[in-house]
């Protein structure tokens, strides 16, 4: 409705303006109806922002014209512009700049020389290149007299804006504030709807998820996202330990960070069951800043909630940090309480099924572990399980004994076990055969058996299990031997046991070797075809061992432990063991390029040399022994295999090795690190000697101008560093180490070290 008030408003600029003839008047109640039948077919607010910006400009005869809104939420008056297919969102302060002292004085301007005006604000023109020489803004009043926004016109084309020109941009403002606020309200009501259906979504999508890291990850992600935030964190309470507990990362990086549940927020939280929302967490006493400091993390907002079961108990918290535009509002903690109500009982089930899955994991890796043999059978007398030891007694894969009756696979030369067994079943006592002959796939083995019934907690029987032990002949041992070793080395071992396998202290390189990302390799692939590919990458991996006259000491589920300078010391152990760390990634990349041609997933791994002393022999007890190598030397190398993640890396070494090594490699200076358990720095080195020009473009380029570099580095001269690490990477963009010490450089140089800083970096993690 046009209202009677658009006209009557007197001047505001002081001077007195001749009232306006009927036919000016009728004009002007022409071009108001004109704007509400425009308006009124437009659906969307963006379309009534964008016909409004244009009926502006025209009707002010104006350059341009620009509408802002104020959203009471955020305190900011905010528009939306067109960007190709993409819309823009544009936000200022409601009391900055000329539009901000419109919207909260509610009198208009007319700023006939914008940057002499003391309200203008010149840092749009700064960014977007426009120059404004004028101003006419209007206030956005709805019929009863609210102001919602307001409305402005940029540098009249012809002549000055005039008092009339501002009392027609008002009337024009109060015309369009009902499509405004129309628009504005629907708006919000399909916000209100689809955030509404995206927290059901998002729900529904969590509580299916049985998996307890899994879960703890979809959890943490769905917060961050539902609240706009940087980061947040699921904490469940460990009731054996009282401490609060989550995993962050995936697969072989995920790590368990642990707290009191007394400590910090999360524990006053836990404790007392109340929601606490920070807007400043430096301004807060209970906030620790000491993580931060840590990490090089700034934590602005923080909001924590309790995670509360059906049961009204508290079972942990969720923490989310830093909002993105401002701080943590009531609605968002009401939203992530009702979320945490809602994944509460999924987190329960969840960490029950973790709880039994750890224990069915557990026993089996028990199992698993035992050198002797064992087979379990149902009360059927199906078998349903055999131990890695069983199959390798045995010489048999797993589908040749599982789910197989004990009739059809106990037969011809150890039928006789079967017979046994029923006799054992039916008197449901054990039975021992010490030092029995069994043949089995044509393979003559000496072996104790023991045969037991299977009984439950009611002592009714379940089944039995036979556990077998291999005691067969110093050949069956050296053959075993041999496979590990090479063979001159099994002989020398077998024949020189007091000496050898007595234990000594010696200098050796010990190689660790790990496949990145295993977990998720495992869960793509499924039990067959995990089995399937390690069997493949360690029949690879241990032809390099053996090609360089290494000693495979143990492979450590994905992982492997070689070792060069035992028993026996050569002139090259350093360049024979770095040889095959060089060996094992180009046969690795070869194995790669097939698989992935096969539409597989390729294996990447790291690699991670050390020459020390080291402490080597038979370990163990009288009745159970393990030849293997032990000692600080042996944990370096693990931590550098490890390291090959921070520093996005393939193969490091040790200082120690690369002083003893012979040959000529290409090679550069990474790190001088203090590693995790240690208090004097290794200084650390990269070996790129497996890559090719294709893999690693200008590799003796990028590594003159990263060691330069590192040398700046450690001097402090951030600047000339940082210009030698850019010059590495114009060579190599795609050198991650270069961008890692550009990183590394710009923390260091907004924050010093100080003098006595000798290039020192402590790795917190193993």
């Amino acid at each position: 409705m046009l209202e009677q008030d658009s006209f009557d408003k007197q001047p505001r600029l002081g001077t007195e303006m001749p009232p306006l003839d009927l036919k000016t008047e009728l004009e002007k109640a022409q071009t108001l109806l004109k704007v509400s039948r425009e308006v009124a077919g437009l659906t969307t607010l963006e379309e009534v922002l964008t016909k409004l910006v244009e009926i502006t400009a025209r009707e002010t005869g104006a350059d341009r014209g620009s509408l802002f809104l104020n959203d009471e939420k955020t305190g900011e008056l905010f528009t939306r512009v067109a960007q190709g297919i993409h819309k823009r969102e544009i936000r200022l302060l409601n009391t900055s700049g000329i539009a901000g002292h419109v919207f909260t004085t509610g009198e208009g301007i007319i700023a006939l020389d914008a940057y002499a005006h003391e309200k203008f604000d010149k840092i749009a023109d700064v960014r977007t290149g426009y120059k404004t020489d004028s101003v006419l803004c209007a206030p956005i009043r709805t019929v009863n007299g609210e102001i919602i926004g307001v409305v402005q016109a940029l540098n009249k084309v012809d002549g000055e804006f005039t008092q009339e020109d501002l009392e027609t941009l008002e009337a024009l403002a109060t015309q369009a504030a009902i499509a405004l606020q129309s628009r504005q309200t629907i708006e919000r009501m399909t916000a209100s709807r689809k955030t509404e259906m995206e927290f059901l979504d998002i729900v529904s999508s969590v509580t299916s998820e049985i998996d307890l890291s899994v879960l703890l990850g979809k959890v943490m992600g769905e917060a961050t996202r539902m609240l706009d935030a940087d980061r947040s964190t699921l904490f469940l309470n460990n009731e054996k330990t009282n401490e609060l507990w989550s995993e962050v990362g995936k697969g072989l990086e995920s790590f368990q960070i642990k707290l009191p549940n007394t400590a910090g927020i999360a524990g006053a939280v836990f404790q007392s069951g109340q929601t606490i929302n920070i807007p400043h967490a430096y301004a807060d006493l209970r906030f620790n800043p000491a993580f931060d400091k840590k990490t090089g993390y700034f934590t602005r907002s923080i909001l924590c909630v309790p995670v509360i079961n059906k049961n009204n108990k508290v079972i942990g918290v969720t923490q989310v940090l830093n909002k993105r535009g401002g701080p943590f509002t009531g609605e968002d903690e009401s939203r992530l309480r009702a979320f945490t109500a809602q994944v509460s009982i999924s987190l329960e089930n969840a960490q029950l099924f973790e709880d039994v899955h750890n224990m069915k994991n557990y026993n089996e890796s028990i199992l698993n572990s035992m050198s002797n043999g064992v087979i379990t059978l149902d009360s059927d007398g199906v078998i349903k399980t055999c131990n890695s030891a069983g199959f390798k007694i045995l010489g048999i894969e797993e589908s040749e004994v599982v789910d197989i009756k004990a009739e059809e696979f106990f037969t011809d030369g150890i039928a006789w076990i079967y017979e046994k067994m029923k006799v054992a079943a039916e008197t449901g006592e054990a039975d021992i055969f010490i030092d029995a002959e069994i043949e089995f796939n044509k393979r003559k083995l000496s072996v104790n058996l023991t045969m037991l019934p299977l009984k439950n907690q009611n002592k009714k029987q379940m089944g039995s299990m036979l556990m077998f032990e291999d005691i067969s002949s110093e050949k069956r041992m050296k053959s075993t031997m041999s496979k590990y070793v090479d063979a001159s080395l099994a002989e020398t071992i077998m024949g020189d046991e007091e000496n050898i396998l007595g234990g000594k202290a010696e200098i050796a390189t010990v190689l660790f070797s790990d496949i990145r990302g295993f977990t998720s390799l495992t869960e793509k692939l499924g039990a067959q075809g995990t089995v399937k590919l390690l069997n493949e990458y360690f029949t690879l991996m241990v032809d390099c061992i053996e090609a360089e006259r290494g000693v495979l000491d143990k492979f450590i589920g994905d992982a492997i432990m070689a070792v060069f300078g035992i028993p026996l010391v050569g002139v090259d152990d350093e360049d024979r063991a770095l040889r095959c760390a060089i060996d094992m990634l180009r046969v690795l990349r070869e194995h790669n390029a097939v698989r992935t041609a096969k539409g597989q997933l390729p294996v990447e791994i790291g690699i991670g040399l050390n020459t020390d002393m080291i402490v080597s022999g038979n370990i163990g007890s009288p009745k159970r022994m393990n030849y293997t190598a032990i000692g600080d030397g042996v944990n370096l190398a693990a931590r550098l295999e490890s390291a090959c993640k921070q520093y996005s890396a393939q193969l490091l070494i040790s200082e120690y090795t690369y002083a003893k090594l012979k040959g000529t490699y290409r090679v550069r200076d990474i790190d001088k690190v203090i590693v995790k358990g240690k208090t004097e720095p290794v200084e650390v080195y990269e070996v790129l000697d497996y890559h090719t020009e294709e893999s690693f473009p200008n590799i003796m380029e990028v590594v003159s101008h990263f060691n330069a570099g590192i040398q700046l580095y450690r001097k402090q001269d951030w600047d000339k560093a940082l210009h030698q690490f850019d010059e590495a990477l114009t060579f190599n963009p795609k050198d991650s180490l270069s961008q890692i010490y550009i990183d590394r450089t710009n923390l260091m140089k907004a924050n010093p070290p100080g003098d006595e800083w000798d290039g020192v970096w402590m790795m917190t993690d193993k």
